[in-house]
């Protein structure tokens, strides 16, 4: 397989008019920590992004961060981490779900759309995407967004590659927005709940004045091994549901009184303060419970998004149905689901059980690890209804419409 090395932004857009005079699509990459999401690609020509991984402006005053695309994402969070500074988001590492050698670099952390714990309360990574410069497959470099969220010329136009794996445009260069890191952090937490009890705790702690940042449950059937972050919170095979606070140390041990109390019907309540905190919470951020060297490493993992209130009675249904297990994220709205590999009654890997259960919700179910066999079998992503589809295809047009970035990606057409 060709590899294409290139040295700043022109390359990129020399390399992509060179791939359309050729009709050969390119496969776009940083580190590859994500290769191995989507359907199978169709390509012999990679396009290198590694080594625009320079920080170009970094205003901790201003709250922005301007790096190119191939920067480490572990290399930028240190730096703001510095500037005692965060992406609010949390940027979910797929590393040990993987198996992959690092945790990657900005552009995949933006192409991927992927949002940690804090994403019902600090919106997603396209919320924080002020702007970007990047390559069309047209071969056309262009500039969507500025520097500043009051900038609106183009601003909608950036967010569009949040979340689109690379088939819209290459990026070379992104602007985000940044934020203080909490002075203080505490999480309650509750042992012993099964799905459909800690779903209504959840919701209640969500529905709470308290401002809670990140709502969680891990079953104890999900708990097979020791998992670095929850075995310093729990014992291996004792569910967990954990609600995070975070902000001014006065504010946090306020509310943690207050909420303790809102939780108190549910069972005995305990305090989990800062270190400790952040490590169970970058637990389930990363779905460590499901990494490629536990237990359940060979099952395939699904990335379930549905209503909240939903979320307990879908995971315990799929639970009860397929053997697998679930760990619930966003207060029951995401569903991290490993499920037994693929049999003789459901070939598919279970795909077709998964969206039935979803589409009934009007959520929605995504192939997040799977075999290469078993993602070259179904649909990874989520078939759109038709009328969304449409859409998705003119604005593919608009960006690409010979299919010469990440062809096949999203979708088993055209491979």
């Amino acid at each position: 397989m060709d590899t294409l090395k290139i040295r700043d932004a022109r390359d990129v857009e020399e390399a992509v008019r060179a791939a359309i005079a050729g009709e050969q699509p390119l496969e776009i990459i940083g580190h590859g920590s994500k290769r191995l999401v989507g359907q199978v690609t169709a390509t012999n020509a990679v396009l290198d992004l590694s080594p625009l991984n320079a920080v170009s402006a970094y205003e901790p005053q201003e709250l922005i961060i301007t790096v190119e695309a191939g920067a480490p994402l572990s290399d930028v969070m240190s730096l703001l981490d510095s500037k005692n500074q965060q992406f609010a988001f949390e940027p979910v590492q797929l590393a040990d779900l993987l198996a992959a050698p690092d945790d990657g670099t900005i552009g995949g952390m933006i192409g991927a759309g992927f949002a940690g714990p804090r994403r019902i309360k600090a919106g997603g990574v396209r919320d924080h995407l002020l702007g970007a410069h990047a390559v069309s497959g047209f071969g056309d470099s262009f500039k969507t967004g500025g520097k500043v969220v009051k900038n609106v010329t183009g601003y909608d136009l950036c967010k569009l590659l949040a979340g689109s794996w690379g088939t819209l445009a290459v990026m070379t260069e992104v602007t985000l927005k940044v934020m203080p890191r909490p002075e203080a952090e505490s999480t309650l937490l509750i042992r012993g709940l099964d799905p459909l009890a800690a779903n209504r705790a959840m919701t209640a702690g969500l529905g709470s004045p308290f401002d809670v940042s990140a709502a969680a449950h891990v079953p104890a059937s999900a708990l097979h091994g020791e998992v670095a972050g929850l075995v310093e919170v729990g014992s291996p095979g004792e569910a967990v549901t954990l609600l995070r606070l975070e902000g001014i140390a006065a504010s946090v041990r306020h509310r943690a009184g207050l909420l303790t109390e809102t939780l108190k019907p549910f069972g005995a309540v305990e305090l989990v303060e800062e270190a400790p905190s952040q490590a169970a919470w970058g637990a389930i951020r990363d779905v460590r419970t499901f990494a490629a060297s536990g237990p359940l490493g060979a099952w395939p993992v699904w990335r379930i998004v549905c209503p909240p209130a939903s979320g307990g009675a879908l995971g315990e249904a799929l639970a009860r149905e397929t053997g697998g297990e679930m760990i619930y994220d966003w207060g029951g709205g995401l569903i991290w689901a490993a499920l037994p590999p693929q049999s003789n009654a459901r070939p598919d890997g279970q795909a077709t059980l998964v969206r039935q259960r979803a589409n009934a919700l009007g959520g929605h179910a995504m192939l997040v690890r799977g075999s290469v066999e078993l993602r070259s079998q179904i649909d990874v992503f989520h078939p759109q209804p038709a009328g969304l589809a449409a859409l998705s295809e003119r604005v593919r047009n608009s960006f690409d419409p010979r299919r010469i970035l990440n062809r096949g990606r999203l979708s088993r057409e055209g491979v």
